[in-house]
């Protein structure tokens, strides 16, 4: 490729951002730019056949593709259906599209020097594994992920079809409990894991804090620290055949005794042997600890060793808000005490510098847990969206099993709002085409490298059906995305999102049966679904009620939720949980699509992509007609937007919402402390990253508390900022 033609597509690329001499903005030089982009790089750089039976047979033979997918359907099928996919006639959307797909997905030579697939191919692979051998449900997947309707998470788009691969699951949980073996096997679990592509969070919470007793000897333990330098240093070890680096998280409850220490493995200035740069951190966090912020009291941390030996249950497997009081009075249990708001101003202040921890609401996600009888909810993902039950396991001393607990999996998949609305006469269909592929995903998974992974997957098929561009969707129809209609839609889109799943889960459960516990579960009595048994749902706003005619979007009746409910209690469900929310942060690009249910951060987003430096992505559709709808972005709406979107949303969705924040540079830890009880109150389960504006650290990595403590002050002296002065006012809250 020569120099020239590297420049012209991102020449064009980079007009985007500017008008033209009448004042329109230039957004059709974008599309250009894609057309020179496959073009000048793409197509010089693509290795030619004969024909696609040619091509099939070379990549068969060469290892590239696996036999067994393409052996379950017969050779005629596979050629027609390479064949309709090209009469799709899919084209990317914006050039961040095309360059994703071919740097990140696009199956290459080995020495990574040709192109062996374009996107039509990539997808028909996909619709060959997924489809399982159905012919039927392979055709349907084709059309529906060459038109954008639905999207597969990155480990399953680029993994399906290849004979030499990582796993088709996108994220896995891990309980470690308090015993060295534990610790042992969850590292070497990890490394397993992330040699497979998938992210890794684990549950820090049972480990015996720093100073405990081991073997009844006082000052023993190292507490969680020394743990998570072991498990960074993993997960940078291992990567997936060079395409996915390994990436883990740690989970640790704000009333363990290490949870200070826990957060200044962040600070900026933590001492080298301490900071942990590249494992994400996530605290659970009950409902006692606002309730004792709110209060101006101190909250108390509890050593995880002494629950454990005076319960019998570990920290995790008990409600610190249920027991809170018999902790603290219970002489047995040892217990050092710091102030609650100190702890949200900690958290605040990392967020400022680090975007972490991740914040899991414990009580608000066991509450809805309509899993109770199996167990407790104690942590989430790498992306804050999956909410399951975890049980413990036991190990020997060969670090073998004792006995297999269940950990977590979750397989996870994406609709395109705006598109599959655009199609909406079919949502059903287009809901249980991408409820059996993610459960193919689940069924087809090998884990054997982690039983009680393993165990967890086979007997629950847990799957993450989720959702993006709302932004794109709400714009393209004139829209604000901080209105009353769009969480009204909101409410509405995933109102019949959930009914479709459970419908095509049940349907699916009458042919494989349903997950393990279901007669534990809520669903079995329809407990589950008497929230949608009291009333008629119907838009509240004009605007969406003209929408959803507009589109066709059929909204199920209270009498559709009554048979339904009475289908899944005699029947059942295939799947232990059908919905969650991801941040399709690289799916998004791909689809050319606003990410997941959060706003755009600008209507055109700047991108640095290597050695061709800056890559403009316009937002969705934009045009002159919608501009103004995309103007005010994530860091202008504010959080409260953001999370009347998520809780509209989140009432409908069995597991949970990866929320992002997005602080101005004029953001103080108390707003952002507000915006935590804004979410807590608004019935969130999660906290996923916290953005601040570059701006606001003036320049450079570190974080500037003396500047931010000023600017709080300012606040309160400001005569529109009202505060009581007590306890009670929710802006001195923490």
């Amino acid at each position: 490729m020569q120099k020239n033609e590297n420049e012209s597509y991102i020449s064009l690329n980079a007009l985007t951002q500017f008008k033209d001499k009448d004042g329109h903005y230039n957004f059709t030089a974008d599309k250009k730019a894609v057309e020179l982009y496959i073009e000048n790089v793409i197509k010089p750089n693509r290795m030619t056949f004969k024909d696609e039976k040619d091509r099939i047979d070379y990549l068969v033979k060469e290892k590239y593709y696996d036999p067994s997918i393409l052996n379950k359907y017969n050779e005629d099928f596979i050629l027609d259906l390479l064949k309709f996919a090209k009469k799709q006639n899919f084209t990317f959307k914006s050039l961040m599209g095309a360059m994703k797909f071919y740097k990140s997905y696009a199956l290459m030579t080995d020495d990574k020097k040709m192109y062996l697939e374009d996107f039509s191919e990539r997808v028909v692979m996909n619709a060959l594994f997924l489809g399982g051998g159905d012919k039927n449900l392979a055709k349907k997947l084709v059309s529906d992920i060459t038109s954008n309707k639905f999207q597969p998470a990155t480990p399953t788009f680029l993994n399906a079809g290849k004979l030499r691969r990582g796993e088709y699951v996108s994220c896995y949980l891990l309980r470690v409990e308090d015993t060295m073996e534990s610790i042992a096997r969850s590292i070497s679990t990890s490394l397993q894991l992330s040699k497979r592509g998938g992210g890794v969070a684990l549950c820090l919470t049972n480990l015996r804090e720093k100073g405990a007793p081991i073997k009844g000897i006082v000052n023993q333990a190292s507490g969680v620290v020394p743990v998570m330098k072991l498990l960074e240093d993993s997960f940078s070890y291992a990567n997936q055949l060079g395409q996915r680096q390994g990436a883990g998280a740690v989970y640790l409850s704000v009333h363990h005794p290490d949870i200070l220490s826990f957060l200044d493995t962040k600070r900026e200035n933590a001492d080298e042997k301490i900071r942990i740069k590249s494992l994400s951190l996530g605290v659970v966090i009950p409902d006692i600890t606002f309730k004792l912020a709110k209060e101006n009291k101190d909250m108390a941390l509890f050593s995880p060793y002494d629950i454990k030996r005076e319960y019998g249950k570990s920290m995790t497997d008990i409600s610190i808000t249920a027991e809170y009081d018999n902790l603290v009075n219970n002489p047995r249990i040892r217990k050092t005490f710091t102030s609650a708001r100190k702890l949200f101003q900690t958290i605040a202040e990392l967020h400022f510098e680090s975007g972490y921890p991740y914040i899991l609401f414990e009580d608000t996600v066991n509450y809805r847990n309509p899993h109770k009888k199996v167990g407790r909810i104690v942590m989430s993902n790498l992306c804050s969206e999956i909410a399951q039950v975890s049980t413990e396991s036991s190990y020997k001393e060969d670090l073998s099993f004792d006995k297999i607990g269940n950990d977590i999996c979750c397989n996870l998949g994406s609709l395109n709002i705006a598109a599959a609305m655009e199609d909406a006469s079919h949502f059903g269909e287009l809901v249980e085409n991408s409820i059996k592929a993610l459960d193919h995903v689940s069924r087809s998974a090998d884990l054997s490298c982690a039983p009680s992974i393993e165990k967890g997957n086979r007997e629950n098929h847990a799957i993450g059906l989720g959702a993006m561009n709302l932004h794109g969707f709400l714009s393209i129809n004139h829209i604000y995305y901080a209105s009353k209609e769009a969480v009204d839609f909101t409410d509405i889109f995933f109102y019949c999102l959930s009914y479709n799943a459970f419908k095509a889960s049940n349907k699916l459960a009458k042919e494989m049966g349903t997950f393990k516990d279901f007669k534990l579960s809520e669903y079995a009595d329809g407990t589950y679904f008497e929230k949608y048994l009291k009333e008629e749902k119907q838009p509240k706003t004009e605007k969406v009620k003209e929408l959803i005619k507009k589109y066709g979007l059929y909204i199920p009746s209270v009498k559709d939720w009554k048979d339904l409910s009475e289908s899944i209690k005699k029947y059942g469900i295939a799947n232990s949980h059908l919905l969650a929310v991801a941040p399709t942060g690289s799916i998004s690009y791909l689809s050319s699509c606003t990410p997941s249910l959060q706003p755009v951060v600008s209507p055109i987003e700047v991108r640095k992509e290597g050695k061709l430096g800056r890559v403009y992505v316009p937002a969705f559709r934009i045009s002159d007609d919608n501009y103004e709808y995309y103007e005010k972005g994530a860091y202008e709406v504010g959080p409260e937007a953001i999370i009347d979107i998520v809780s509209a949303a989140q009432s409908h969705v069995d597991q949970s919402i990866s929320l992002t924040l997005f602080m101005t540079a004029n953001a103080t830890t108390r707003d952002l402390n507000r915006a935590y009880i804004y979410a807590f109150k608004k019935g969130c389960i999660s906290i996923y990253y916290v953005r601040i504006r570059q701006e606001v650290l003036d320049g450079s990595e570190h974080y500037d508390e003396d500047q931010v403590i000023k600017s709080a002050s300012d606040k309160k002296k400001d005569k529109n900022f009202h505060c009581t002065g007590s306890s009670e006012c929710e802006a001195c809250m923490l």
